[in-house]
């Protein structure tokens, strides 16, 4: 505990630096003006994790003398394109969080990131995790955290009205009937950033083809992007928008501004697909909500190929060391600090989330089904627009998001991904 009990001088100093911009001056020397090293991190965490990560640079702070950590706070929205435009413009923070992936190799390919693979023990971290942001066998960040995608729901609506965890896509859709029939929204969707509806297209295709198919369209090793399963997840999320599933006007709500999630704390809204990221919003915005949270893992379909043990999962925060960073050696250090077993353990307690750190097993009750989840998958698929590269991502999310607003069929969608897959991937 010494580590991430930081005196409240330190951690008034280190919320001061956060509120003090990007930086530039300071950034361009690797110095402050007094003379200390200053090492600059941008991160996309709200709540207890933004306490975690102030009270650790607290005491990296006290342990090395003459340092100084300024951590720069972005809107989870708007990070991703900032962080890009400093990566192009060359004055990128020292340290960044990401999601590993293929949006991390954008970067790595571009010769922005530090390969750390020397000063960082991979034994530490769960392997698919620390998988998820390795490339030609070097390590390019250190995981943080790891995530599922789970449905959410309120356990007071579904006893009240004799509802069921569904197992089945059948049940699912008798669910939503029975909340249709009594004025509430099934299921809150915030979708204009896109990713969370990517979530259900994943998921279907997961369920439909088993866990191989993506992995078989992104290596260009058998079926594409146009196959009957991808079309036919399309197709399924088109009948749940259809039979109204979701709350009007999905695709014009921002997760950030957390108008999805008040409509599972009013009750206007029974279920929610979405991380277990989902818990730390949870005790940061409406703590009593907790005890009548429930969760299950995506349903099966008929005559599909998953199970309900193979699980969408994702890594982050991830952090990674810029090429550029002054003080490459503290920042690597820092990092580490951030990710070691004793702190790992006090990120899972006090933020709600799980751990890509070996041995760090929640103490919570809400935590714990949901790591012997993850502990019990029989496979972990990463998120597509966190694996793709960038513009196919992208595309991933553009064509997703117009299937749930019905303004293209799934099999446009399917044949302009495998299309761009060709031109992207086909090298």
């Amino acid at each position: 505990m010494r580590k991430f009990l930081a005196t409240l001088t330190a951690a008034s100093m280190i919320m001061l630096a956060a509120c003090g911009g990007e930086g530039t001056g300071s950034k361009a020397t690797g110095k402050s003006g007094s003379g200390e090293k200053v090492i600059e991190v941008w991160h996309i965490e709200p709540g207890e994790r933004e306490k975690y990560f102030e009270n650790v640079v607290a005491q990296f702070e006290q342990d090395h003398p003459g340092t100084k950590v300024k951590l720069v706070r972005i809107p989870n929205d708007a990070y991703k394109q900032k962080l890009s435009v400093a990566m192009s413009g060359g004055n990128p923070p020292d340290v960044f969080q990401s999601w590993g992936g293929g949006w991390l190799k954008n970067f790595v390919d571009q010769g922005n990131v530090l390969d750390i693979t020397d000063q960082v023990d991979q034994d530490l971290y769960l392997e698919n995790a620390i998988a998820n942001t390795k490339f030609d066998e070097k390590v390019y960040g250190v995981p943080l955290g790891i995530s599922t995608d789970v449905m959410f729901y309120n356990k007071e609506i579904f006893a009240k009205y004799n509802l069921k965890e569904p197992k089945t896509y059948e049940e699912f859709v008798q669910v939503i009937e029975t909340l249709k029939e009594n004025k509430i929204i099934p299921i809150a969707l915030t979708n204009k950033t896109k990713w969370p509806g990517a979530y259900f297209f994943m998921n279907f295709v997961g369920r439909i083809a088993g866990p191989e198919l993506f992995d078989s369209a992104f290596k260009r090793t058998g079926s594409g992007f146009d196959d009957p399963a991808f079309i036919q997840a399309g197709e399924y999320i088109q009948e749940l928008v259809k039979m109204e599933a979701f709350n009007p006007g999905a695709n014009g709500i921002p997760v950030d501004e957390g108008r999805g999630r008040q409509l599972l704390y009013t009750g206007e809204a029974a279920m929610m697909d979405m991380t277990t990221s989902f818990i730390n919003n949870i005790r940061a915005e409406n703590p009593d909500f907790e005890k009548k949270l429930g969760f299950f893992p995506f349903p099966t379909v008929p005559d599909g190929k998953g199970i309900q043990t193979e699980i969408g999962a994702a890594t982050g925060p991830v952090f990674s060391v810029s090429k550029s960073a002054k003080e490459p050696d503290l920042a690597a250090q820092l990092i580490n600090e951030l990710t070691t077993k004793e702190n790992a353990q006090i990120y899972t307690d006090k933020t709600g989330s799980l751990t890509a750190i070996k041995g760090a097993i929640p103490t919570d009750e809400t935590m714990k089904p949901l790591y012997e989840l993850i502990q019990n998958a029989t496979f972990m698929q990463m998120p597509y627009d966190q694996t793709l590269p960038p513009e196919l991502a992208e595309l991933h999310k553009d064509t997703t998001q117009a299937l749930f607003g019905l303004t293209m069929t799934p099999k446009e969608a399917g044949k302009k991904m495998e299309a761009k897959a060709k031109e992207m991937l086909d090298k």
